[in-house]
Order: structure tokens, then sequence, then C-alpha cells
């Protein structure tokens, strides 16, 4: 009876399929993460959520013209992140409603090219991923993105926190602030790409936000910030492919359930610790 309940629990790390996919998932919860915190931090969330929705007409047009869908992807994604820059700084309209009208744009040409040309490319699999039928290729693709994004942070991390917290002292400085704004957007989007075939669209929009997010209500340092946004991510990724099997229910989907219970219960956490601490200042010494 023990062995059977071993084997059991053992099942999900010896089936081929399920261990590639606890491996992408591993690829692109870390850089995800460590993104997520510097979204969280300049209030960009919703720049995540317009690139996310803005590579499907790079993705179409990718495969009409024969190329890599990764590279449509990424043209997209960066041409929506531009774009959005002229109109927020060429306009009265605040940066939030210029997201929203680009992101939504996009992502209705996307729908329509993809209706009106044939492809082989399922719009499920863009829309919320395909984990299950990942290959050789999706894992080396999002490998060699995720340790760039991860290098690109580790070497400019500092520049980067301070350009979050402060763009105007940067530039005083002489901080390069455009170089570190528009690189900062590339990472995001090459990110995206490299999350595109695990989690697709609009499940990755969850990962560039869950784990900043939870990770923000119960850190005090940005260093503190980063580590718990990583293992957050990198457990809920994990747990989320091998929760899936038992209960017979998509892996992408899964993960971004167990983040959002995840951020319920750091919220009600950190709101209990918060009371316990203003109690603490209004005791009479």
């Amino acid at each position: 009876m023990t062995g059977s309940w071993l084997e059991t629990l053992l099942l999900p790390f010896t089936v081929p399929f399920l261990r590639d996919a606890m491996i992408i998932a591993l690829l692109v919860a870390v850089p995800t993460a460590l993104l997520s915190c510097f979204l969280v931090l300049k209030g960009w969330a919703l720049m995540g959520d317009a690139i996310s929705h803005a590579v499907l007409p790079g993705v179409v047009l990718a495969y009409v013209a024969g190329l890599p869908l990764g590279v449509g992807a990424f043209a997209a994604g960066l041409g929506c992140a531009l774009v959005t820059g002229y109109l927020k700084d060429n306009s009265r309209i605040k940066q939030d409603t210029v997201m929203g009208v680009v992101f939504s744009g996009m992502f209705g040409l996307g729908i329509v090219l993809h209706t009106s040309i044939r492809t082989d490319v399922h719009l499920d699999h863009i829309l919320f991923g395909d984990m299950l039928g990942v290959g050789s290729s999706d894992l080396l693709e999002s490998g060699l993105i995720a340790l760039l994004v991860v290098g690109a942070i580790a070497l400019k991390g500092r520049d980067l926190l301070l350009h979050a917290f402060d763009p105007q002292q940067a530039r005083a400085i002489g901080l390069p602030v455009g170089l570190l704004h528009y690189g900062l957007l590339c990472l995001l989007a090459l990110t995206i790409v490299g999350a595109l075939k695990a989690t697709g669209i609009l499940l990755t929009v969850a990962l560039l936000i869950g784990p900043g997010a939870i990770a923000f209500l119960f850190t005090r340092r940005f260093s503190s910030m980063l580590l718990a946004a990583v293992v957050i991510s990198s457990l809920a990724s994990v747990l989320g492919v091998y929760i899936s099997l038992f209960l017979d229910s998509a892996p992408a989907p899964t993960i971004v359930l167990l983040l959002t219970l995840t951020f319920i219960a750091a919220f009600m956490v950190s709101r209990q610790r918060d009371r316990q601490r203003a109690r603490g200042v209004d005791r009479p010494v």
C-alpha cells in the first residue's frame, strides 16, 4: 500500500512531458519574477499586459512570412512599447489610458488576422499556452532568454532600481535613462516571447505581476523582494504542474490560481501584521 502511494506521488516526475513542463515552468518563472518586481515598483503592471496582448499580430504575421514566431512576437511587443511611449509623450492622455488603447487595438488586429488567414497555429495555444507540448527547442529558447534576462538584471540591477524609484535622480547622476527605459522594455518583450509557448499571452500577465506583488507585501528591501518573488514564482510553477495532473486541469491556469491564492494569503498576513504594529505604536509606554 505504501509503495503504491509513493509511486502515485512520484508519477509526475517519471512522465517525460510532465518533467519538460516543470523545467520550462521554472525557466519562465525566474525572469518573469525578477521583472515583476520592477514592474510593480514602477507601476508598470499594465505595460506587461499591453505587450503580452500586442504580440498576437506579430505571431500571425511571422507565421505568414515563414519566420520564427518568437521574432514576430518580439517585434510586435517592442513596437507596442515604442508606440505607447510616443503617444504618452505627444498627447495629454495618461499612460495607462494609452496602453489600454494600444494593447486592445493590437489584440483586436491579431484576432482579425488570425481568423482571416489560415494557419496551423491554434489560437488557444497562443492565448493560454501549451506547456505539456513543449519540445527541446522550446526549452532551449526559454533557457537562453532566461539566462539573458537574469544576466542583464544582475549587471544593471542597481541602475534599473534607481530608474524605477527616481528617474530624475538617475538622470541627474548621469545614468542613460532612455537606454535603461527601453532596455527594460526589451527585456520585458523577450521574457514574454520566452513564456509564450508555455503560458500563452493571457496567463503570462499573471506571472509578470503576481510574484512581485506578493513579495512586495512582506519584504522591506528590494534584494529580499527579488529573492522572495523568484522563490514564490518557482514554487508555484512546479507545484502547479504537479497538482494539475491530479486535478486533471491545465498546468498554466493552475499555476496562476496558486499565485492568486498566495497573494490573498500574503495580503491577509500583511494586514494582520500592520494591525499588530499599529496597536504596538498606540500602546502607552
